[in-house]
């Protein structure tokens, strides 16, 4: 472990601070709502009379939405004033949230989290673009932390949220209790939120958001559907596949080219950085898994363990507030010693956390279940600060809003994916062989078990990748 650095970090300015602090706020309220449905599904499935096959979508959906939306971010960044992109996310966020605890059905429930995802899908690039451009590089850790915080523990404390709410409220009220945070967010960043870089007048390609739509839509369609025994939906598992897959294909030639005319959706010139490239290659396995954890974990607990929606949601909370806690701590590490001391051991601490979770049953207690998230979510903490900063402070200056909607995109992506892949094979594994299905819980825990392997197999490749992230050269603001 290299000596810490020695030179005094520059202090940021009053209004500076002040903004960092509403993006933060406001980002952790809204990506808290990509993982509240993981425990309240079977209910809103029962209350709304729909099949889990189509109730997975309130979440699938939101995944999807965003993984489509956050490649326009990094244009939008550059062509919309800071203030007026923030006032129109959270607008949107507060309007879905609205209308989903207003929801008559689950048309309109639908409905009302695409447009709660469309905000949402804005405010994770901008608060990371925004640090990037008014943080000075040796307190990049600490920023950077913080906003572990906001992509890990918001997820993680989603089961817990939602556990504690349904058990003394209704479903409703996971959307009703979030409108007033809201709203206070909404006029707090309308009151404070400042202008931050420099407006750009590119051409956005149009050609781009339909292939991005195809290409991210169909991949985790097509990997959602597969745990179906009948392999099917509206759309056959194999066509959507192609089509994705082709689909995305087009769209990376589709930036090359029109990254040639600086006018690319997404302008994947930051991968001409190593350290960038090997940032989003760690970030896609990591959060693949924590996804993956967040929804199997829960379902288990419910199914196989018939624990309550608060008792499955509990199972989560000292991870989410462990996670919380480590956060701007591994800042200060990177800060002082770099990456890789740091994200080597936590992605050690994922590994087992993860393989403690092939080896559940039906007698497992809860006490296992817990440990294995804790181990799995403070080893994340000092995974993805470190990775974070050293991919994003890689890219020149002028593509940080690009490096940040990239990450954003790439951690949504595999964030559906990831769960998709794990939830389609415990499907696959607990519906196969003779077993019981998804009604039998000795299946659903076989099932688990099988999932989990792929998961831990998963964390052996990110403790490989995580052995080549190193601090990235200091540059001048002026490069």
């Amino acid at each position: 472990m290299s000596a810490p650095a020695s030179q005094a970090a520059p202090k940021l300015a009053r209004e500076h601070l002040i903004l960092i602090g509403v993006l933060l706020v406001a980002s952790f309220v809204v990506i808290l709502n990509e993982t509240v449905m993981s425990v309240a599904l079977p209910v809103l499935q029962e209350d709304l009379g729909v099949e889990p096959s189509v109730g997975q979508w309130l979440t699938t959906a939101f995944l999807l939405t965003m993984g489509v939306i956050i490649p326009l971010t990094g244009f939008l960044i550059e062509r919309i004033s800071t203030r007026r992109l923030f006032i129109t996310a959270m607008g949107l966020f507060t309007v879905g949230t609205v209308l989903a605890f207003f929801a008559p059905g689950f048309g309109i429930l639908l409905t009302a989290r695409v447009i709660q995802a469309s905000g949402t899908a804005i405010m994770m690039p901008l608060l990371m673009t925004t640090i990037l451009t008014i943080v000075p590089v040796a307190r990049r850790g600490v920023m950077m932390g913080n906003i572990t915080i906001v992509i890990s523990v918001a997820p993680a404390l989603g089961p817990t949220v939602s556990g504690v709410i349904l058990d003394h409220f209704g479903w409703r009220w996971i959307f009703g209790l979030v409108v007033p945070i809201a709203v206070l967010a909404l006029v707090l960043g309308a009151r404070y939120v400042i202008e931050v870089g420099e407006r750009s007048s590119k051409q956005i390609d149009l050609l781009s958001v339909p292939l991005a739509i195809l290409g991210f839509g169909g991949v985790v369609y097509g990997l959602s559907a597969l745990g179906k025994s009948s392999g099917g939906g509206p759309v056959p598992v194999w066509l959507a596949l192609t089509v994705g897959v082709i689909a995305v294909i087009a769209f990376v030639v589709r930036q090359i080219v029109a990254g040639r005319e600086n006018r690319a959706l997404l302008d994947l010139r930051v991968f001409t950085s190593s350290q960038f490239t090997i940032a989003m290659l760690a970030m896609t396995v990591g959060f693949a898994t924590l996804m993956g954890a967040i929804i199997l974990v829960p379902y288990f607990a419910q199914q196989s363990l018939g624990l309550s929606a608060a008792q499955t949601g509990l199972l989560t909370l000292p991870g989410g507030l462990l996670m919380g806690l480590a956060g701007p701590i591994v800042g200060r590490l990177y800060d002082a010693y770099g990456p890789r001391p740091i994200a080597v051991p936590g992605t050690i601490l994922v590994a087992i956390g993860i393989w403690m979770l092939t080896m559940v049953g039906l007698d497992t207690p809860m006490w296992w279940l817990m440990v294995s998230q804790i181990a799995i979510n403070v080893g994340l903490a000092a995974t993805f600060t470190p990775v974070m900063t050293s991919g994003l402070g890689s890219v020149p200056v002028r593509l940080y809003s690009h490096g940040s909607a990239t990450l954003g995109t790439f951690q949504q992506v595999a964030g559906a994916a990831g769960a998709a892949m794990l939830v389609s094979i415990m499907s696959v594994v607990a519906t196969g062989g003779g077993s019981g299905g998804l009604e039998d819980p000795q299946a659903v825990s076989d099932g688990v078990v099988a999932a989990f392997r792929v998961a831990g197999a998963l964390s052996l490749v990110l403790i490989v990748v995580c052995l080549f992230v190193r601090r990235p050269a200091v540059q001048d603001a002026a490069s």
